[in-house]
């Protein structure tokens, strides 16, 4: 990792009560020293003065913490200043800081340093990211069981497993001629132990596409003929106006998203073009753009006028399609089938469908396995294909080729918790966290 001491605000900017300033690396102690007069105890909040170098006048009465290396966040000498909010005191800190020759962090690298330094994996960083970014209650939770390193316990009892298997597979292979090591003598007890891995591995994967689900939030799509009232719908779910509402067919020209949280699983409405037959060149591209999202939506709500027939062939494979029937307050007749009747103008039927998509994406996004992301999904895939073909090759007496499927297995494993195959992914990661994290 750099040498250098980073520093940065780590509450949002702006008059507040309260802002706290972080610092990380070598010259934290002598930062401290210089400004508050001494090194206050570890890991203990200590009000101090805090006092501008070479004129010695008053910057602010602050609490100080000191975390030394190596029980840190990042595992580097580590220090809080806990400062009143206002922007004079925050300037002659920051003023400070630089004269000292420190430099403002850039955004994530504090962890970064956390993760360079071997105190956290790559699972929990990407659960620190989804915990920051968690906007329902589940999400927290999910965030919070990899953060504090659920999957990546896993892979190491999985790894661990793998090799023990390849220790006693080379062992066969070289030392097949030694009268201690028998033919065959450790194959039996290894594939015991590598079938319970395959299937806490085919456990993992199992879930992997609900719990991505929940991290990113379930994708409901309206969709249905012209004039259909999908705005409207929109507009009632969202509890604002987010669309344009025009009796005029094809005022819906893009596709508008609103987040919603239904008792702690996230969803996205999506608004769509109407889908008919058009001239015009930009409504085309707005249909183009609404069989796109139905091509990738988790639900579909099918909504045509309780007084027209529902006729609907365009739903993705796996899908799940509810029929609506709109308009039902200035309808002549009541919906004559199965399909969820609703009126956006009086609210009858909303809470009706509200509940059913609450069901509907707690289904599908529930929180069923420690896998949460496709990079995670992909390594792991990675990983399990490797192991099934290690024990074909244990029932064809191939060991030279299982030794290798093993180490791909465990290095497939490594990827998984950043040991191996990660700045890429650390580049594009860390550059989405904050300032200051």
């Amino acid at each position: 990792m750099s040498g250098d001491t980073i520093f940065a605000l780590a509450t949002p900017r702006g008059r507040s009560a309260v802002a706290v300033v972080r610092m990380s690396g070598t010259g934290v102690r002598f930062a401290l020293e210089t400004l508050v007069g001494a090194v206050p105890t570890a890991r203990r909040a200590s009000l101090r003065r805090v006092t501008e170098p070479g004129t010695g006048d008053l910057l602010d009465q602050a609490i100080v913490i000191w975390f030394p290396s190596p029980k840190s966040f990042t595992g580097e000498d580590m220090a809080e200043l806990h400062l009143h909010g206002g922007r004079a005191v925050l300037q002659g800190i920051v003023n400070a800081l630089s004269g000292f020759g420190f430099r403002i962090a850039e955004p994530g690298e504090f962890t970064r340093r956390a993760f360079g330094n071997g105190k956290s994996d790559l699972t929990a960083v990407e659960g620190l990211a989804d915990l920051i970014d968690a906007q329902t209650a589940a999400q927290r939770r999910q965030a919070v069981r990899q953060m504090s390193g659920a999957l990546a316990g896993v892979a190491a009892r999985c790894r661990f497993e793998l090799l023990d298997a390849m220790a006693r597979v080379e062992a066969e292979i070289d030392f097949s001629d030694e009268g201690d090591v028998a033919e065959g003598g450790g194959s039996a007890p290894a594939l015991d132990a590598l079938r319970a891995v395959a299937s806490e591995m085919d456990g993992l994967l199992a879930g992997s596409r609900r719990s991505e689900r929940l991290r990113e939030g379930v994708v409901a799509v309206l969709a249905g003929p012209a004039n259909a009232g999908k705005s409207t719908l929109l507009n009632a779910l969202a509890g604002r106006d987010v669309a344009i509402v025009s009796d005029r067919p094809g005022t819906t020209r893009d596709v508008l998203e609103v987040s919603l949280d239904l008792s702690g699983t996230p969803l996205t409405l999506v608004d769509t073009a109407g889908l008919r037959a058009s001239d015009d060149l930009i409504e085309q591209e707005g249909i183009r753009r609404a069989r796109d999202r139905l091509a990738t939506a988790d639900i579909v709500l099918w909504l045509t006028p309780a007084d027209q027939r529902s006729i609907f062939s365009d739903a993705p494979v796996g899908s799940t399609v509810i029929p609506i029937a709109t308009k039902i307050d200035s309808a002549k007749k009541g919906s004559p089938d199965d399909r969820l009747g609703v009126s956006a103008v009086t609210g009858a039927g909303i809470d009706s469908l509200l509940k059913r998509l609450a069901l509907e994406a707690e289904a599908l996004a529930g929180e069923a396995s420690l896998v949460t992301r496709e990079r995670q999904r992909l390594a792991l895939v990675r990983a399990r294909d490797a192991l099934g073909r290690v024990l074909s090759g244990f029932s064809d007496g191939e060991l030279e080729l299982v030794a290798e499927d093993l180490r791909l297995s465990v290095r497939a494993l490594e990827a998984l918790v950043g040991r191996v195959d990660v700045e890429d992914v650390l580049d594009r990661l860390f550059a989405s966290f904050c300032i200051g994290k």
